[in-house]
């Protein structure tokens, strides 16, 4: 044999070698993967109801359609997987290719798991990042529409039917306690600059009435007023840092009260009035939506939670919901703190553009629903 024919058929080898290398590399890589992150997905349920043989034949297949196992069921593209794990790229979706040459293009990574009446990607929720230093800025406060407001809530509240004797079992707390109301606020245009640390203007004010109607109904509830602002300034942590710092607050109230078994953190979006607003049965509603985080083990029964009260407010108040969104890493926390618990929800309760009788109507609407479920038991909700 020649050198050159020596030099040839050493090359194949080593191509051949290395090219089983590189197979058996990345089957245990998303194997192992899969273990982990996508412990509830068709991938990881094909290779548990797989046996070793054809385990190789299916993924074989999904390479070259001849050796398909199953003509009727959807084939996992090996090729496909590796692409994506190694370039962050999902072939046929242009935005994975995009999503990060075009500043604020990742958005569009959302998924809407449930699409409320006129929900689309020109519409997803938008959520406003300004710096520490805007946010410490204080705003004045437009009295005369919290007077208003006052003269239209103030009544009596009615004993209600049946109570948690005194256990309290919804936290409700604020990640981002300084997203306040441009229509409580003087002169205030942009959305980034609608931030206030008063109560009464902020989603404080949202999370109290919220207390107020769950009480109404005998539901136990700790309503958490931390100012955010001042806790990130104090550590001198940004915005980026506020579900780390909320998270603290959460872990505490559930290491002193085991009997919490649901997590609501409320925010409020950035999208404009016409987005955030409807009119129902005559009355004004402030749009509501579900933000779940799907990187932590709890993902989907979160997910079920949400879908299935967005399920009955959508029943009972059609219109008034946006949807139910998720969001991973890539888009947002991904977590949400929601790794806590089953029973977590992220509820964004209007715009920054609504008006408190409007929010007042969703929150009153979303505490009729929550509550009839709740002393339905476990299996109600």
């Amino acid at each position: 044999m020649s050198n050159k024919k020596r030099v040839i058929e050493s090359i194949k080898y080593i191509n051949a070698v290395l090219l089983c290398v590189v197979w058996v590399f990345i089957l245990t890589t998303i194997i192992i993967f899969s273990s982990f992150s996508f412990s509830n997905s068709t991938l990881s349920e094909l290779i548990e109801n797989m046996e070793v043989n054809d385990l190789f034949v299916h993924f074989i297949g999904s390479e070259n359609h001849y050796f398909y196992v199953d003509n009727n069921k959807h084939e996992i593209s090996l090729s496909e997987i590796a692409f994506n794990l190694a370039t962050n790229i999902k072939v046929g979706d242009v935005r994975s290719l995009l999503g990060r040459e075009i500043p604020g293009f990742s958005i569009y990574d959302t998924e809407i798991a449930v699409a409320g009446e006129g929900t689309n990607y020109t519409n997803l929720p938008m959520e406003s990042s300004p710096p520490l230093e805007v946010l410490l800025k204080e705003r004045e406060i437009a009295h005369e529409m919290l007077a208003k407001e006052k003269e239209n809530t103030d009544s009596k509240a009615e004993d209600p039917s049946q109570t948690a004797e005194g256990e309290k079992n919804v936290y409700i707390y604020h990640s981002h306690s300084w997203e306040a109301f441009s229509p409580l606020l003087k002169d205030v245009k942009n959305p980034d600059e609608a931030n206030s640390s008063n109560e009464k203007v902020n989603v404080l004010a949202v999370g109290s009435k919220l207390t107020e109607e769950l009480s109404k109904r005998g539901i136990g509830v700790e309503h958490d007023k931390t100012n955010v602002t001042k806790g990130l300034q104090e550590r001198k942590w940004n915005y980026n840092h506020s579900y780390k710092y909320s998270r603290e607050r959460v872990q505490e109230a559930i290491a002193g009260n085991n009997e919490l078994n649901f997590l609501i953190d409320i925010h409020r979006d950035s999208q404009p009035k016409k987005i955030t607003t409807t009119t129902i049965g005559g009355k004004p509603y402030a749009r509501l939506f579900f933000i779940v985080g799907k990187e932590h083990s709890n993902y989907e029964q979160n997910l079920q939670l949400a879908k299935e009260i967005n399920a009955k407010l959508e029943e009972k108040y059609p219109g008034i919901s946006r949807g139910v969104f998720v969001k991973g890493k890539s888009q947002g926390n991904g977590v949400y703190n929601q790794d806590l618990t089953e029973r977590a929800l992220l509820l964004e309760f209007g715009g920054v553009d609504n008006e408190l009788p409007e929010l007042f109507n969703s929150i009153e609407a979303f505490a009729e629903v929550f509550g009839e479920s709740y002393w339905k038991g476990a299996e109600g909700i």
